[in-house]
């Protein structure tokens, strides 16, 4: 079948092929895979390094909504990237932003929370849900929010009080409005 129209549905939605085979037709990882063959054979090796250009680490919300480097203005190569539900600093960000500055060099850290974010519509009663479902509870915390300024303040103390971080004066925290693409900076105090 050579068609025009391609369908696509999650990975895990794959259909079985005879024998119980698994058939690679039209899924969502089968297009980033093909996507990627058309991007490597243009690909020319940039001549990077890990450490970022501007030493700086950016902690966002992995919301689709969010484009951080058409954003900012960066480029490949400007900064670390950090992503999680909510952009809240937890312990796995304090252990990359650590790596971040320790060994690759970055001295800056940009928090970035956005509105309307599925966070807010969440709540610890989450994590009693999937214990029920799965027969145990997450051993990590859900970090949901009903205040937006007051996330970021949190996870900026967060960043500004670790002890493994060696560069705590240049960190900054904002807001971005998913409808109008503006940052708005939360102030710490």
């Amino acid at each position: 079948m050579n068609s025009n129209v391609v369908t696509m549905t999650t990975s895990a939605a794959v259909p079985a092929g005879p024998e119980g085979a698994i058939t690679r037709d039209d899924t969502v990882t089968d297009g980033l895979v093909e996507a990627n063959q058309r991007y490597a054979a243009a690909f020319t090796d940039p001549g990077m390094d890990a450490r970022p250009v501007l030493h700086v680490a950016v902690v966002a919300c992995m919301d689709a909504r969010l484009d951080l480097h058409a954003a900012l203005g960066l480029e490949l190569g400007d900064c670390h990237t950090i992503r999680n539900a909510g952009g809240v600093v937890t312990d796995d960000v304090i252990r990359s932003l650590t790596i971040s500055q320790r060994a690759l060099g970055t001295r800056s850290v940009v928090l970035i929370h956005h509105t309307g974010c599925g966070l807010e519509s969440l709540t610890e009663e989450f994590r009693v849900e999937l214990e029920m479902e799965v027969g145990q509870r997450p051993a990590w915390a859900v970090e949901s929010f009903r205040d937006v300024d007051q996330d970021v303040r949190q996870s900026m103390q967060r960043v500004r009080t670790s002890p493994f971080l060696l560069h705590t004066d240049d960190v900054r925290g904002f807001v971005f409005d998913v409808r109008t693409g503006l940052l708005r900076e939360i102030d710490p105090a």
